[in-house]
């Protein structure tokens, strides 16, 4: 038997189990004792992948920023449409606010937020490092001379937030089902098509 892959399963039910936990119980209310019995392996094996239940949370919000590094892969490109690249960005974006696996971390993230402030003030500085990418994105446009002056940062947020209100807020707090290709597809041009009337050059 591969010891390895059967470690690395042990380890990813481990986490999948945390999570379920923790998005139906809270933390605080989460023990390693609960998250051993769902993940279906014994109490040691949990603490031999995490020391403690805080790593285990730790870890999860690393895949939680981890998730989104596809955003930072995408570079602007001098030589291609502008509208063509956005539309990219924002493809790359919804891709992940469709990610089932995704969401249940964000849930996870922000119920934990809610109920410990200290913990939200590090998850935010943390996205606001991951959504650099954008920025860096609207950053180039504009020292390319295809974007009016803005601030890429706030810029940044002005454009997520539109794919946010529809396709990641509702999901997160209301339970509402991800949107159909159809509606995805139109909300991504429009919300492009309303960045691009405001800001290109």
């Amino acid at each position: 038997m591969d010891t390895t892959r059967l470690t690395d399963r042990k380890h990813q039910a481990i986490v999948g189990a945390a999570v379920a936990e923790f998005r139906a119980n809270g933390f605080d209310a989460t023990s390693m004792d609960k998250i051993a019995a769902t993940a279906g392996v014994s109490k040691r094996t949990v603490y031999n992948h995490f020391p403690s239940k805080d790593a285990l949370f730790a870890h999860i919000l690393q895949q939680l920023w981890d998730s989104s590094a596809a955003l930072q892969a995408l570079r602007y490109r001098a030589d291609q449409p502008l509208r063509a690249q956005l539309l990219e960005l924002m493809g790359t974006k919804m891709a992940l606010l469709r990610d089932g696996y995704f969401l249940d971390l964000a849930r996870v993230a922000i119920a934990e937020g809610i109920h410990h402030p200290e913990r939200a003030q590090e998850m935010v500085a943390r996205l606001a490092d991951k959504e650099e990418g954008v920025a860096a994105w609207l950053r180039a446009a504009q020292a390319d001379g295809k974007l009016k002056p803005l601030d890429p940062v706030f810029a940044s947020h002005l454009l997520q937030g539109q794919l946010k209100a529809f396709a990641f807020w509702p999901q997160v707090t209301m339970g509402q089902p991800v949107l159909e290709p159809a509606a995805e597809a139109a909300l991504i041009a429009t919300a492009a098509d309303i960045f691009l009337a405001y800001y290109a050059a």
